[in-house]
């Protein structure tokens, strides 16, 4: 695989509905339907900030498809609800694209709602971006053509952890601990699958399902974990409901290995840096130490706002749109739809490709450590001193799943 990184970013979401080309300098628009207020607030927030800093020509990134762009932040609250009601807001306002990726019931909602609009409005139709919404149905049993993932699934990345895990014969007692919302459970689901193909010896001495967003004491879940014995601990926590899980481990002296998928996420790193070192994994389509044009970015971020830029699969998303649009010489969902089906591009990790049968992205998954900042892995994550340093990478086929979506295409 070869790793070249091409700054190509960002076009976005066309508030254009009869133009046929893409015009330079035309003002396009996507609306972001994100929970930007309450618990996971501040996730949300940083994403915006993400697909804002991309979309600033400021920042150098190519446009091929020579408009310009802007993205518009809608909060949802969190809600799978008011998701539905955002979106029916940005679509009265002449939105043709969407975004969104925190939280898998939101994304559900918003699938089938595009596809219903959609349908029942020929002419004015909108493209949904999902840049971390990870269940796996989304590409699957519930499939939806107007439907385009940018994050691996949960089951793409579980295959890939427990691979990794299966070679560490130390792990011989696991405890899960997820939220109780459709990844969560399937984070146990496929965990436990994966590790009886794999190791079958291990054994799972815990698996909990906690309110998402609701806890605010994790002590007692930390009292659990202690008396059942477990040595490693895995999580597909993320947001407030990750740093307040680390924080009650730090406060109890508990240090057990532990496997996440979104250590990196906003308030996390703080957290684990207050324990000091430790051995935690993530795995994740990304790490914290690139170099080139993608780490020029990371950088650059965390000098403006002094957060992370962790999000990756933003870059991919406004790539795939500008490659799409350039390629249906068009900024109408509906060509570019059927431009961004199969395409393949250069994006952060290298070769990606938009896979045709269920829209769902191939690109390669890194695991990556959590260490003290060092030479050859410089980044500071939240500037601790700490680092997500890459251990193992894994090629885009080998993360690679199959799917049963039966996609239903317009016409």
């Amino acid at each position: 695989m070869k790793f070249v990184i091409n700054v190509v970013a960002a076009a976005a979401a066309v508030f254009c509905a009869g133009s046929a080309l893409a015009q330079k300098g035309e003002t396009v628009k996507i609306a972001m339907i994100e929970g930007l207020s309450g618990p996971m607030a501040n996730v949300g927030q940083n994403q915006l900030k993400n697909w804002q800093f991309l979309a600033d020509p400021a920042n150098g990134v190519r446009n091929p498809a020579g408009v310009k762009f802007e993205i518009v932040g809608m909060d949802s609250k969190g809600s799978p609800q008011e998701a539905l009601n955002t979106f029916k807001a940005a679509v009265d306002q002449g939105f043709r694209y969407i975004a969104q990726g925190n939280g898998s019931g939101a994304a559900l909602a918003l699938s089938d709602a595009v596809a219903k609009h959609n349908e029942r409005n020929p002419g004015k139709e909108v493209v949904y971006l999902n840049y971390s919404a990870v269940d796996p149905s989304l590409t699957n049993d519930k499939c939806n053509y107007w439907h385009f993932r940018l994050d691996a699934d949960t089951s793409q990345k579980m295959e890939a952890l427990t691979s990794f895990i299966k070679d560490k014969p130390e792990v011989k007692k696991v405890y899960l601990l997820n939220q109780n919302y459709s990844h969560g459970q399937q984070v146990s689901k496929y965990f436990k699958e994966g590790m009886a193909r794999k190791r079958p010896d291990a054994q799972m001495v815990g698996d909990d399902l906690v309110p998402m967003g609701q806890v605010k004491d994790f002590s007692p879940y930390v009292a659990k974990i202690k008396a059942s014995g477990a040595d490693t601990i895995v999580t597909g926590n993320w947001g407030q409901d990750l740093t307040l899980f680390v924080k009650a481990l730090n406060d109890s002296g508990l240090k057990l290995p532990m496997y996440t998928y979104y250590a990196g996420v906003s308030g996390t790193p703080t957290a684990l840096a207050a324990g000091g070192e430790g051995e935690i994994y993530q795995i994740a389509y990304n790490h914290s130490n690139y170099t080139g044009p993608m780490g020029k970015l990371a950088n650059d971020f965390q000098k403006k706002f002094g957060d992370d830029f962790y999000t990756f699969s933003i870059y991919n998303g406004l790539v795939l749109l500008s490659e799409g649009m350039a390629k249906a010489k068009s900024t109408d969902p509906v060509k570019v739809a059927a431009a961004m089906e199969g395409l393949k591009f250069q994006g952060f990790n290298g070769d990606s490709e938009m896979r045709k049968s269920d829209h769902q992205m191939q690109q390669g998954l890194y695991i990556s450590k959590w260490q003290k900042v060092d030479k050859k892995n410089p980044y500071s994550a939240e500037k601790t001193g700490y680092t997500f340093a890459p251990v193992k990478y894994i090629e885009a086929y080998v993360a690679s799943t199959p799917t049963s979506c039966q996609m239903k295409r317009p016409g």
